[in-house]
């Protein structure tokens, strides 16, 4: 009988959990907060849940590995020297865990990402299975070694070159790699397409196994660009030992109370994609899609515990979100509503502005008109290259910088048209006039655009 190692994809924060069994017992890894999936896998696979084990206290999103494990009656690992406010198994360097009577767990220190962080060798029979990296050594890149703050980074940075050494030297190259961040997560210094790796391959890939210590540590840092401000808040959860998550819906807002809480300065969240907000919405609602990273922006962007309402088509859309947002200990949504946006207004007209693609910011330049154009992507992309004249302001800078932006009409960008939807939603709800640019950046130079970067210092035709 061979061992199973099944992922589970949380593709909003970009993290995976994994699910490991020989067909009788399982063990889990770093599960999320809304663990029923993780019951419903093991359920389908008829298998039992005896270990949970944590790689590190999360910085990017509320585990639901204390609770899970509650309610299976398994052991909960996770490094002894984590201060935590509750009953777990401690586990340190070099501990060997027996799950079942097949696989067999090695505990490894991979500091870098925290400074406790594990990784877990999986053996069967005698044999090399997989490793859980966690945080540490990812699809072609690391975990950033920033997240505990300043004081810390040199030393993880350093740490987590060791950290992805040893893995490389300890374990045969044959063995899978399982990585928690790296599909679009925050926590990884860089970003991959991998889905999939061996320790061989990381060898031949990784820039932490094919650079020297002090390169790999410029390179780093170096790359390393701003995260998630709710970041802050999870470690924080994580060490009190996060509750069960309610994911009961709110009750419904009738038109009047979703203007009352609008003009209270509460956030009423509209969840449909970004074309058809642009098209039709209450004044004053802002637009997070469930078609892209809506919970990551969403938690980024509004003040931390600011109640907020979900505007969804369906029930299942409100659902939906309110999962993702259990993720980041955003537990109870203050209200939802339902139906089309004319339900939500209660026939008060509608505010609407304008999509458009690169050519059409062109066409405002060769007519000889001067649009401002925002540029609302990461300081790193913005460096590669940009519009020659554009205005920059990160999208999670926005809101804290308004004033620096005009009454309009302002032409909001980013790679492919999700952040400047965000973006231009905010604007729209202070007022600001609009023009959201929903196309890809690759069309920006083709479309006839000036672009520069950094490097260069001038104008340049793409």
């Amino acid at each position: 009988m061979t061992i199973t190692v099944l992922p589970l994809d949380t593709p909003g924060l970009g993290d995976r959990t994994y699910i490991a069994h020989d067909g009788e017992v399982a063990l889990v890894v770093d599960p999320q907060r809304d663990y029923d999936r993780v019951l419903g896998i093991a359920e389908a696979a008829g298998v039992r849940i005896t270990h949970v084990f944590e790689s590190h206290i999360h910085n990017d999103y509320v585990t639901g590995g204390l609770e899970l494990a509650r309610e299976v009656g398994a052991q909960y690992l996770l490094n002894a020297d984590d201060q935590v406010s509750f009953e777990r198994t401690g586990v340190s360097d070099g501990d060997i865990v027996e799950v079942g009577a097949r696989m067999r767990v090695r505990v490894l220190l991979t500091p870098g990402h925290t400074h406790t962080h594990l990784s877990f060798a999986l053996e069967a029979d005698g044999e090399s299975v997989a490793v859980f990296t966690g945080g540490s050594l990812l699809y072609g890149s690391t975990g950033r070694p920033d997240l505990l703050g300043p004081d810390h980074t040199q030393t993880l940075a350093h740490a987590q070159w060791h950290s992805a050494q040893r893995l490389a030297a300890e374990l045969p190259d044959e063995t899978a790699v399982y990585p928690t961040h790296g599909f679009g997560s925050f926590c990884s210094a860089t970003q991959s397409g991998g889905t999939a790796s061996t320790i061989g391959q990381e060898k031949l890939a990784n820039p932490a196994l094919t650079t020297d210590e002090s390169r790999y540590v410029e390179d780093l840092l170096a790359g390393l660009d701003a995260y998630p401000a709710y970041y802050a808040h999870m470690g924080a959860a994580n060490s009190a030992g996060p509750g069960e998550a309610d994911l009961s819906l709110p009750t419904e807002a009738d038109p009047a109370e979703l203007r009352r809480r609008i003009e209270a300065g509460e956030w009423v969240v509209d969840l449909r994609n970004r074309t058809a907000f642009a098209a039709g919405h209450v004044g004053g609602t802002v637009n997070f899609g469930l078609d892209g990273q809506f919970v990551t922006y969403l938690a980024w962007l509004m003040p931390w515990g600011t109640p907020v309402t979900l505007l969804g088509e369906t029930a299942e859309d409100v659902a939906e979100a309110q999962r993702e947002l259990v993720r980041v200990g955003i537990d109870r949504p203050a209200a939802m509503a339902t139906g089309t946006v004319e339900d939500w207004s209660g026939g008060a007209p509608l505010r609407a502005y304008r999509t458009a693609p690169f050519a059409d910011l062109a066409a405002e330049f060769t007519a000889g008109r001067s649009p401002l154009v925002l540029d609302v992507r990461r300081n790193q992309e913005r460096a590669e290259r940009h519009i020659a004249g554009s205005l920059h302001i990160p999208i999670h800078e926005v809101l804290e910088r308004l004033d620096e932006v005009p009454a309009g009409p302002v032409w909001v960008h980013c790679a492919g048209g999700y952040r400047a939807g965000v973006v231009a939603a905010l604007l729209d709800a202070h007022g600001i006039d609009v023009v959201a640019i929903d196309d890809s950046f690759d069309n920006a130079g083709p479309a006839g655009l000036y672009l520069t970067t950094d490097a260069i210092k001038q104008e340049i035709p793409a």
